[in-house]
Formats: C-alpha cells, structure tokens, sequence
C-alpha cells in the first residue's frame, strides 16, 4: 500500500511538473528562435528506515530540442537569422553574459540595442547607436548606420555583434529562455560566424504536437490520482476487515 502511494505520487508529480514545461513551449511557439524545452527525470530513492523499496522521480534539469526553426525572410533591417550553432551574446539584469537565438532586435529610446528586452553585446560592451539613425546589419555581425544628414551610402560602423559558437553540451538552458556557459565563463566571440539580416528564424515548437503533449499529460495525472484513491479505498477496505475479526 505504502509503495504503491509513493509510485503514485511521484508520477503525479512528474506529470504535473512536464505540463508546466509543455505549457511553456506552447506559449512561445511565435517567439523568434526559440528551443523547445525537454524534461529530464531520473529515478530517486526514498532514503529512511527500513529497507530500499521506495523510489520516487525526481526532475534532472531542462533539456532543449536542438533543432533548428523555420526562416522568414522579413526585410528589416533589425532582423537576423542565426547559423546552426551561432548564438548571440546578451546581458542579463545581474549584469552577467547570456545567449540567446533570437534575432528581432530593437533599438529603445536611449540608443540602446535590445533583443527581447536585453542588452545586446557587442565587441565593447552593451551595443548604442545614434538616436534617429538608419541602422544596417550586415552578414558577419558589423552594426553600421546612417545619421540624419549624412549621404545616402554614408554608413558608418558602430560596432559588431558578439557571435559565439554554441555546440550542445557547452551551454545550459535556463528557465528564462536563455542559455549560459556550462563552466559559468563567457564564451569568445568568433569572427568566422555569419549571420543572415533582414530574416528570422522561429520557434522550433510544433503546436499539434504540444497539445498532444499536454493532453497526454493530463490523462497521466488523472491515472496517477485515480491509482492514490484507489490505494486509499483499499486501505479502508482492509481497516473495516481488520476491524471486525
């Protein structure tokens, strides 16, 4: 009875934490290349008196699906479209470097590159341009731009995007959609690595399958809550036998 509410209990536990994930994937099935986040369990024993027979599942991180998103070619000229392996560098709020595939950039009323909110990084630090300058991308990460008043083919550098190459197993995925260096050291920039402008690269998650994902969830943890109350009425039913011999 004892095991059998344990194993009941840890697979409603790991369904519900899964539907948290899927759930996750599905609200950003339009956000610009974003990896759609795996679940990772592992067996977990129940230590305490007695003898080993109870184990329990326990979450082992977040894993991510690899594979890349559609391209939309967008024609603007604050959109790029990342290499398979290619991540670009931002700044958290603590001030420490991430990474990210996501490729809409913006420029905010400071001058200020942002991607999703965040600081861009360049080769100097936080990206800034000119306010109310025309700004050009081009395919190896050079930030360009046009002031007002200049010639039309007057473009000037600014900087460059920090690009790193990112291979699976050298980062980890976060739970704010950003990735980070496995040894907690920014990666170096590489000036091999392109990237394509006016593009954008989208979700890799499919939505069929993550309502499929989600309902399959749902009938996992009525199983498991059916198989706890069931436990429970036997226990009852061996109570009242018990109770009248």
């Amino acid at each position: 009875m004892d095991r059998m509410l344990f194993t009941a209990m840890s697979g409603a536990n790991q369904a519900l934490e899964q539907q948290a994930v899927v759930a996750n994937n599905l609200a950003n099935v339009v956000t610009p290349g974003f990896r759609a986040q795996l679940v990772q369990m592992q067996s977990s024993p129940v230590a305490g008196e007695g003898l080993p027979t109870r184990v329990s599942v326990a979450a082992n991180g977040v894993g991510v699906d690899w594979s890349e998103g559609p391209i939309v070619h967008t024609d603007r000229a604050l959109d790029v479209a990342l290499d398979e392996n290619v991540m670009l560098a931002v700044q958290t709020g603590d001030g420490s470097e991430a990474y990210t595939r996501r490729g809409d950039l913006q420029v905010d009323g400071t001058g200020a590159m942002t991607v999703g909110g965040r600081p861009v990084i360049g080769d100097g630090g936080p990206v800034t341009v000119p306010l109310g300058s025309e700004v050009t991308l081009g395919s190896d990460g050079t930030i360009s731009v046009r002031e007002l008043g200049m010639e039309p083919r007057g473009l000037s550098p600014v900087g460059k995007l920090k690009l790193v190459s990112a291979l699976p197993g050298t980062l980890q995925a976060g739970t704010d959609g950003l990735f980070r260096s496995a040894n907690a050291q920014p990666l170096p920039a590489d000036d091999s690595l392109r990237v394509a402008p006016g593009a954008l690269e989208g979700s890799n998650v499919s939505p069929t399958n993550a309502m499929v994902a989600m309902i399959d969830n749902s009938r996992r943890y009525d199983m498991q809550m059916k198989a706890i109350s069931t436990a429970d009425e036997n226990a009852k039913s061996a109570n009242s036998l018990l109770s009248l011999s």
